[in-house]
């Protein structure tokens, strides 16, 4: 028993170790974004409040609960310093939240505001900045939490559990992961977005609606269907959503506008369709499914065995 807990206190003392030489080290990268744009930019009013405000979000809060949180770990009272910081976790979500308009502001001011523009390029070139842009620097708090999750779970499990601080280690433990999803749904959220917006984009004319709310992306890629009547087998390009799958055809490469673009053939609702494999079953070349609708049966043909499989899993998914 003493051997484990001399154990547990080394690692537990290397991780201590590292957490606080990592948050002087973030404070450092948050300080020069503070020190050289936030605090010049307010002085010289370059950018309007509500502009810095959008561009900057809560990093001066940010920076103060995480210059609190060192200061009570290199006193080495943990406890204090991880009640103290919960109560500022959910500014990270916010951060999150509000980073994709903060990028849009930040290139707008760039390229429509010549005095920023020029400011903001001094301030790079400063030694400090060791060729990084501000746009480097941003994403640094989200980078950070995900770094909280893996140090707070590091010290909670080398904390003997009958301990005061393991309590308030495994109630920090859940916050982070809490906001470490909240955030991650965030990014989820908004790479779907730009996935169905990118599918929209590519199929020509707006009568296949793909913009809907609740709308999931999974996959797409070519296929071969398999005609009920002895015709020859059409190469076709199936994207796959939560709810419904989009079969497609290339437009006629000469055509004037949509030369680059799909044309919508079907759209097949998943709600009353079943899955199955036809044959792909072994380790042979390709493989066959078989979607059945209600009032039609799709068969999907490929002649590559892990496509086939891949499609087979994807597919059973959304269905279910």
């Amino acid at each position: 028993v003493e051997d484990q807990r001399a154990r547990w206190e080394r690692k537990r003392s290397r991780t201590a170790k590292e957490l606080l030489e990592t948050e002087h080290k973030y404070l450092e990268q948050l300080d020069l974004v503070l020190t050289y744009f936030v605090t010049i930019l307010k002085a010289k009013g370059t950018l309007k409040p509500a502009v810095l405000e959008t561009i900057f979000g809560p990093l001066e809060s940010l920076y103060s609960a995480s210059h609190v949180l060192s200061f009570y770990l290199e006193k080495g009272n943990l406890g204090p310093g991880l009640e103290n910081f919960c109560q500022s976790l959910d500014l990270y979500g916010h951060y999150a939240e509000n980073l994709e308009q903060a990028n849009k502001t930040l290139k707008e001011q760039v390229r429509k505001n010549k005095s920023f523009r020029r400011f903001k390029k001094l301030q790079e070139t400063r030694p400090q900045f060791q060729g990084r842009e501000l746009e480097d620097l941003l994403p640094l708090p989200l980078q950070r939490l995900h770094q909280y999750k893996h140090f707070f779970r590091d010290l909670l499990e080398n904390t003997s559990p009958d301990t005061a601080e393991y309590q308030k280690l495994a109630k920090t433990v859940k916050s982070v992961c809490e906001v470490s999803h909240w955030v991650q749904d965030i990014f989820d959220k908004r790479e779907n977005s730009l996935q169905l917006l990118r599918v929209q984009k590519v199929l020509k004319g707006q009568k296949t609606q793909v913009l809907t709310p609740g709308r999931w992306y999974i996959r797409e890629g070519w296929l071969l269907v398999v005609p009920s009547k002895g015709e020859e087998l059409k190469r076709r390009m199936f994207f796959l959503f939560s709810d419904i799958l989009i079969a497609a055809k290339p437009c006629h490469p000469l055509h004037l506008l949509n030369s680059n673009k799909l044309s919508c053939q079907a759209v097949y609702a998943l709600q009353q369709c079943s899955v199955d494999k036809v044959f792909g079953h072994t380790w042979s070349q390709g493989g066959l499914l078989s979607l059945s609708f209600p009032h039609k049966t799709l068969l999907l043909m490929s002649s590559n065995q892990q496509e086939i499989n891949d499609w087979y899993q994807s597919l059973t998914v959304a269905v279910r």
